[in-house]
């Protein structure tokens, strides 16, 4: 990539911009319009991190860490030059495209009764849960063909993970969830492999700007867990889809003073039970107040509810749940 390029790069997409978009706030303003706040790169508790938005420049008087926003991805994200790079011209493009593609895929559902079906085993039954969370299908054979008439290269769709390498649709017979920014596809045959995401970050808390406000938030792993108890009520509930949070999601948890509840899969191995202890531990940490909640063995969630179990036993484990 030329020098050009980058520059092209670093003038399309703000540092403030991208900051802002991992959820950055300043505490407070500077002369020449400059910002500090805590530092999204190690835990700060007294904000040193300088942001100069004329310049799009960071330095960190904490870790002594600073740059342009390429250097900002690397650190964030973890990652060497070329997958930064990657990350933001993904994120700097991919938006728009993912719109497209979850309108489509939620225009698929209720043409293809194997989806339907499959939702309704899994516990899935109400309209407004599926329009909350824009559920699709992914029937495979055609999104390419869509997307081409739109316009987008087929070079970008392939970049972008949504077309493999031959040209085929990468997500074939998955019901499909619309993230941040990915994309996660579960698949309704035993024959591939269960889950599917797009490639790069699986982004933030899922729907997390509509339970940040509340002092009690469930927390839970997967996005069939989230629907289930969505569906019962219960809206303050968010999903890290996996039981090990990345940075981002941490931090989200800790922005505040609340009450999380962590209701992670019963598992047979006790796997889920020892996340959730290392997960308590280090909320605790961060002074919130912390709740276990004990499924029955072998359950999560979407299984809990899906064998007929109701709200009100749900809010009676909540009650239960160990501190």
């Amino acid at each position: 990539m030329t020098r050009q390029v980058l520059d092209e790069l670093k003038q399309q997409i703000s540092l403030l911009d991208y900051l802002q978009g991992q959820d950055w706030r300043p505490a407070r303003r500077l002369s020449r319009g400059r910002l500090l706040g805590l530092c999204p790169l190690h835990d700060d508790h007294r904000p040193s991190f300088l942001v100069d938005p004329s310049k799009s420049l960071f330095y960190c008087y904490g870790c002594g860490r600073g740059g342009d926003v390429i250097r900002f991805a690397e650190l964030y994200h973890q990652v060497r030059f070329p997958e930064a790079l990657a990350l933001l011209q993904q994120w700097r493009g991919l938006p728009s495209l993912l719109h497209e593609v979850a309108s489509f895929y939620h225009m698929q559902l209720h043409r293809h009764g194997e989806a339907v079906a499959y939702l309704y085993q899994r516990g899935i039954r109400s309209p407004e849960l599926i329009e909350h969370m824009r559920i699709g299908y992914a029937p495979g054979g055609c999104l390419r063909s869509w997307l081409t008439q739109l316009g987008y290269p087929l070079q970008f769709l392939r970049q972008a993970g949504l077309v493999t390498g031959p040209g085929y649709d990468a997500y074939i017979h998955r019901i499909v969830f619309p993230l941040e920014a990915n994309l996660y596809g579960r698949s309704l045959s035993p024959a591939t492999p269960p889950h599917r995401f797009l490639p790069g970050a699986k982004g933030g808390l899922y729907a997390w700007e509509q339970v940040q406000q509340c002092p009690e938030v469930i927390l839970v792993e997967g996005l069939f867990d989230y629907a289930v108890l969505w569906q019962a009520g219960f809206h303050n509930v968010t999903c890290a889809m996996g039981t090990q949070l990345n940075a981002h999601q941490f931090r989200q948890l800790c922005l505040g003073m609340r009450t999380i509840y962590l209701v992670f899969d019963a598992d047979a191995n006790g796997s889920g039970q020892r996340a959730t202890q290392v997960l308590a531990h280090r909320l605790r940490e961060h002074g919130l107040k912390v709740g276990a909640v004990e499924l029955p063995q072998g359950h999560d969630p979407n299984s809990f509810f899906a064998n007929g179990a109701d709200a009100g036993q749900f809010q009676a484990l909540l009650g239960a749940a160990r501190s």
